[in-house]
C-alpha cells in the first residue's frame, strides 16, 4: 500500500491547466443551481504570472488551490477550492490559515472576500474562523477579516497586478 503525501506550496506556471480543473470540479455542485456563478477557472496562467497562488498537491496531483490578490490596503481572497473527493479534510481551513499568515506577512492588516449567497456554508466557515460579514449585495456576501499586523508594505511599492479574469471574480463568488 503506497502512502499518500500532501504538500501546500506556490504554484508555478505548469500548474495552470490541473488547477483550473481543479477549481471547476469544487464549483460543479453549485453550477446547476446557480445561474450566476462566473467561469471561476479562467485565466488561472494569468493569476499565477500576476498574483500570489498557492496549492494543495497530493502524490503531486493537484487537489485545492488559493488566488490572493494585493490590493493597496488589503489582501483579497480571491479564490478557495478544494476538489470534491477531498472535501471534508480540513483543506480549506488551512488555506485560509496560510492566507492569512501570507497577508500579515506581507503587511496588511485586514483581508476581504466574497462569496455567493447560495454558499451558506462556505460564509459560515469564514466567520467560524474570525471573519465577519460586511454587507450583502444581491447574491454576493462581502466579509472581512482584522489581521494582527498594522503595517502595509504595499506603500513601499510592491503591488500586484490583478489579471482581468480576476478583476471579474472580485466582484463575485
Amino acid at each position: 500500500m503506497t502512502t499518500k503525501y500532501q504538500i501546500i506550496r506556490p504554484a508555478v506556471a505548469a500548474d495552470a491547466e490541473a488547477l483550473a480543473a481543479c477549481i471547476d470540479a469544487a464549483y460543479a455542485r453549485y453550477a446547476g443551481h446557480i445561474s450566476d456563478l462566473p467561469s471561476v477557472s479562467d485565466g488561472c496562467a494569468e493569476d499565477i504570472a500576476n498574483n500570489q497562488v498557492w496549492v494543495a498537491a497530493e502524490d503531486d496531483t493537484i487537489i485545492a488551490g488559493l488566488v490572493l490578490v494585493a490590493g493597496d490596503e488589503f489582501m483579497k481572497l480571491a479564490n478557495l477550492a478544494a476538489h470534491p473527493d477531498h472535501g471534508g479534510k480540513g483543506l480549506g481551513r488551512r488555506l485560509i490559515e496560510l492566507s492569512e499568515r501570507e497577508a500579515e506577512r506581507r503587511g496588511f492588516s485586514e483581508m476581504r472576500l466574497n462569496t455567493h449567497v447560495d454558499m451558506p456554508e462556505n460564509v459560515r466557515l469564514y466567520q467560524r474562523m474570525g471573519w465577519a460579514e460586511v454587507s450583502r449585495r444581491g447574491n454576493t456576501v462581502s466579509m472581512k477579516k482584522r489581521l494582527q499586523t498594522g503595517t502595509n508594505m504595499q506603500a513601499a511599492g510592491t503591488t500586484t497586478q490583478t489579471s482581468n479574469s480576476m478583476q471579474k471574480r472580485l466582484s463575485h463568488p
